[in-house]
C-alpha cells in the first residue's frame, strides 16, 4: 500500500511517503507563516524524485492539531483536495497519535501552546487514553513517566512519516471510518476569536 502522509501543524512541516512501512522519501522543512507555498511543493518533489504518480497513491493520512491554527486548516485542505480528485480516502488523526504511534509504552505528549501553556495528551502503547488538552506550566513540570517533548522529537524524527505508519495500523485493522473525521482539533479558541468573544463582552 503506497501512502502519503502530511503533517503542518508543527514549526517543521513534513511529508513522506510510504510503501507499506517502507519510507520512499521523506522531507521536513521550517513551515513557519508559508507552509501554503510549500506544501503542495513539496509533495510534488517528493513524487516526482520518487518516480511516483498522484494516481498510483492508495490512502493519504493527515494530522488535525493540536498546533498551528493555519497550518491545521492547510493541511487538511490541501491533502482533502488531492484525495478527492483521485477518489482515495483520508486517514486523519491528532499530531500527538501520529508522534505516539512510535512509542510502545505509556506516554504523555507534551507541546509548547504560547501563552504559558501546554498540549498534552496521554496514550498506553500508541492508543490514546486522554486526548489533547491544555495544561499550565507547572502542571507540565509535573508530569511523571515517559514525556515526550514535542519540539524535541521535531529534531530526530519525521511527523509525517510517523503518521503514515499509524495510518497503515489502522487501514489493516479495518478502522478508517473512524478516522474519516477531518475537523481540527484546536483545544483552545484562536487568538482572533478571544479577542471578538472580549469585545462582545464589553
Amino acid at each position: 500500500m503506497l501512502i502519503l502522509a502530511a503533517d503542518t501543524s508543527l514549526p517543521l512541516l513534513s511529508v513522506a511517503l510510504l510503501r507499506d512501512e517502507t519510507v520512499i522519501g521523506a522531507l521536513s522543512l521550517e513551515g513557519k507563516g508559508s507552509r501554503n507555498e510549500k506544501l503542495l511543493p513539496s509533495v510534488d518533489w517528493l513524487l516526482s524524485e520518487s518516480g511516483t504518480p498522484r494516481e498510483s497513491i492508495d490512502l493519504f493520512a493527515v494530522t488535525r492539531g493540536p498546533g498551528s491554527f493555519t497550518g491545521v486548516r492547510i493541511g487538511l485542505a490541501t491533502i482533502q483536495g488531492l484525495a478527492l480528485v483521485l477518489g482515495k480516502p483520508v486517514c486523519a488523526m491528532s499530531t500527538h497519535e501520529a508522534i505516539a504511534s512510535e512509542f510502545h509504552q505509556r506516554v504523555v505528549i507534551a507541546d509548547d501552546a504560547g501563552r504559558g501553556e501546554f498540549y498534552l495528551s496521554e496514550f498506553e502503547a500508541g492508543r490514546e487514553t486522554r486526548p489533547p488538552h491544555l495544561a499550565t506550566a507547572e502542571e507540565r513540570s509535573r508530569l511523571h513517566g515517559h514525556v515526550v517533548d514535542v519540539s524535541a522529537y521535531l529534531q530526530r524524527h519525521n511527523v509525517a512519516a510517523g503518521c503514515a505508519r499509524r495510518a497503515l495500523e489502522i487501514h489493516r485493522s479495518g478502522a478508517l471510518d473512524r478516522y474519516a473525521d477531518v475537523t481540527p482539533i484546536y483545544v483552545r479558541l484562536a487568538e482572533a476569536e478571544v479577542k471578538l468573544q472580549q469585545k462582545r463582552s464589553e
